[in-house]
């Protein structure tokens, strides 16, 4: 059996390349003036690995390769953090995944070549390890990598390990067993277009035993399990300086909750503290939200 940590994370861990801009958002063929600008650790993994790591939980992490530019700045980070990279493969011949990303307030914009990369049919992400898996109390699964996403929900249902996943349709696999589905706007823009939350809400209770979050950027999260009523939650009211990570670091939160049997109301509203602190910073890998942050803001 590997290592034991507190939690499993598996999908992608990328070099972001973030730029902050002073002056409002990019215009065409305006000067744009950057304010801060930062090489750090991101992806839905990569940063919930940060973050849960704030957290004070330990970590095992893998999924992307990491190529000959990403590798150094993930191993020099993570160096005096409770983050294990142990089961993280080299690229070689190759940089490693990276994406670049213009921000400003509540304004993003991403760029990167993932299109690109998926599109070759080519591999180029870890296979999950049973020994990982079985060695952590909880997990963290992104649903990107096809078969070695299945793979590793498999091995997690297979020895009740509870798993949190992002962004899943209602008639996958990996929702019906997922301890937790946290789906995003955008995710629900692209799968049910046209439809309510609710009426979403109400395909995704009837096929899991397990809490189903859809989140909506600033307006109310919905959250409930198979024969419940539909609850509703407002997020915190934060300045935002920044809402690159949000998403990442609501899952870290969902994580952790799992982690320490919270119930579903407390889960859901932590979750949520731990969003809200990453949106008042720049960059969040440099600041991520402690316990105590999100304690104090639970208690305000």
């Amino acid at each position: 059996m590997g290592k034991a940590n507190d939690a499993y994370l598996f999908g992608q861990i990328l070099g972001t390349h973030s730029f902050l801009l002073k002056n409002g958002f990019l215009e065409p063929d305006e000067y744009a003036e950057i304010g801060a600008q930062y090489f750090l650790p991101g992806g839905e993994t990569g940063t919930a690995a940060t973050v849960l790591d704030s957290l004070g939980v330990s970590v095992k992490m893998t999924g992307t390769w990491l190529g000959s530019e990403v590798a150094p700045m993930l191993r020099e980070f993570y160096k005096d953090k409770k983050v294990d990279l142990s089961s993280t493969e080299p690229w070689e011949g190759d940089p490693g995944v990276m994406d670049y990303v213009v921000i400003a307030g509540l304004v993003r914009s991403p760029m990167g070549r993932f299109q690109t990369l998926f599109s070759t049919g080519e591999r180029w992400w870890s296979i999950p390890k049973a020994e990982d898996i079985k060695a952590s109390k909880v997990a963290a699964i992104d649903p990107f990598f096809g078969e070695e996403t299945m793979l590793a929900a498999k091995i997690c249902h297979e020895n009740g390990i509870p798993y949190v996943t992002i962004d899943t349709p209602h008639n996958s696999p990996l929702h019906k067993t997922a301890a937790i589905n946290v789906v995003s706007k955008e995710c629900t823009s692209e799968h049910y277009k046209g439809m309510a939350p609710e009426e979403i809400m109400k395909l995704m209770q009837q096929e899991t035993d397990g809490l189903t979050i859809i989140t909506q950027g600033g307006g109310d999260m919905l959250y409930a399990r198979k024969g419940e009523e539909i609850k509703k939650m407002s997020p915190f009211k934060v300045e935002v300086k920044s809402t690159l990570g949000a998403g990442d670091t609501f899952k870290a939160g969902c994580v952790y909750g799992l982690l320490n049997g919270f119930g579903d109301d407390e889960l859901v509203r932590f979750a949520s503290a731990c969003s809200a602190i990453a949106i008042s910073r720049f960059p969040l890998p440099l600041n991520p939200p402690t316990l105590d942050e999100v304690r104090g803001l639970l208690d305000a």
